[in-house]
């Protein structure tokens, strides 16, 4: 595990280390290490800070999206897949306190551990340095997410959006080659993602749903670029 304070460096804060630390321990170090507090409620606030400056920021910046598409755009972002990509951005996983029992079974790369964890140190940004850094680090965490939300289409997921492209271009329906490695507990998945007989994306992830998600937006991305008249919207 690497030393907490790096990882301020990475999110561009100052908040004590007693704060920071309790933002990155996870109940299962807490249940090893005495009943220490765990980054539960520092997670529920940042949960709330998030949903508030994302609703913000979507609502400000779309004068004119109608509320359905603004609810379908802030689920996009305020999730635990695209939390758990902002975790990996940051190479959180090294830092967080764990157990002994999740260590072993590849909670570092868990989505839902790194997707809480992501809200915790929101949350204790919150606490530790106010609501402006709070807001700031918000959005330098999920504006590249906001503007992914804006390129994809009805579905808001990239599996959906890429159909919606390729059907466009007459690329035809995709389809998904998935292999996995490595032992039960830290299985690492890989997914090509096709069109016809051609691979137009490659991702990877801890679950095949992950790794197909992100083949498909690595293939969204290169057929959009293709065929730019593609573009879902």
């Amino acid at each position: 595990m690497s030393e907490p304070t790096e990882i301020l460096g990475r999110l561009g804060v100052d908040i004590d280390t007693e704060t920071l630390r309790h933002a990155l321990t996870h109940r299962s170090y807490s249940y090893e290490h005495g009943g220490i507090p765990t980054n539960e409620r520092l997670e529920f606030l940042g949960d709330a800070v998030l949903g508030v400056v994302v609703t913000v920021a979507l609502y400000t910046d779309n004068p004119d999206l109608p509320e359905g598409q603004l609810a379908k755009r802030r689920s996009a972002v305020v999730n635990t897949r695209a939390l758990a990509q902002v975790g990996r951005r940051l190479g959180l996983g090294d830092f967080i306190m764990l157990g002994k029992g999740e260590e072993r079974s590849g909670g570092r790369d868990k989505d839902s551990i790194l997707a809480d964890t992501v809200e915790a140190l929101i949350g204790a940004t919150q606490v530790g340095a106010g609501m402006d850094a709070a807001w700031a680090l918000v959005h330098r965490l999920i504006d590249p997410l906001l503007a992914d939300a804006a390129t994809l289409g009805a579905g808001m997921d990239w599996k959906t959006s890429l159909q919606e492209a390729s059907s466009a271009a007459g690329l035809g329906t995709p389809s998904y080659e998935v292999t996995g490695t490595g032992p039960d507990h830290a299985r690492r998945f890989t997914a090509d993602a096709r069109l016809g007989s051609t691979t137009w994306g490659t991702g990877d992830g801890s679950s095949k749903k992950d790794a197909e998600a992100a083949a498909a937006e690595a293939a969204y991305r290169a057929v959009t670029a293709e065929h730019p008249g593609a573009v879902a919207g």
